[in-house]
């Protein structure tokens, strides 16, 4: 395991944790690197009715090929600060991929 990595990736219960900085009405969409102790996410959706929350799962499931109900926020709806739980994949597939 990296120090990047240990750092917003944890591992357990068949999956991973992800701990994301999210920065909704952006101009575009993308992860722009680390914003203290998780991955900068920027969203183009606003942060009202969900968009924004519907946008980060829709987008982590896209760059990590896995289905939109393999992702769940587990923490942090109405937070900039939000942890995601990905089933079925490692921490060190995340890594190869969040390079």
């Amino acid at each position: 395991m990296t120090d990047t990595q240990s750092i917003f990736i944890k591992g357990g219960n068949g999956g991973v944790y992800i701990s994301c900085h999210i920065q909704p009405g952006a101009s575009r969409s993308g992860a722009s690197g680390l914003h203290g102790d998780s991955i900068k996410i920027k969203l183009h959706s606003p942060p009202t009715d969900g968009k924004a929350n519907a946008e980060l799962v829709e987008f982590i499931a896209s760059i990590l090929s896995v289905s939109k109900s393999s992702v769940e926020i587990k923490s942090g709806h109405s937070s900039r600060k939000k942890v995601l739980f990905v089933s079925g994949i490692t921490p060190g597939f995340v890594n190869d991929i969040l390079k």
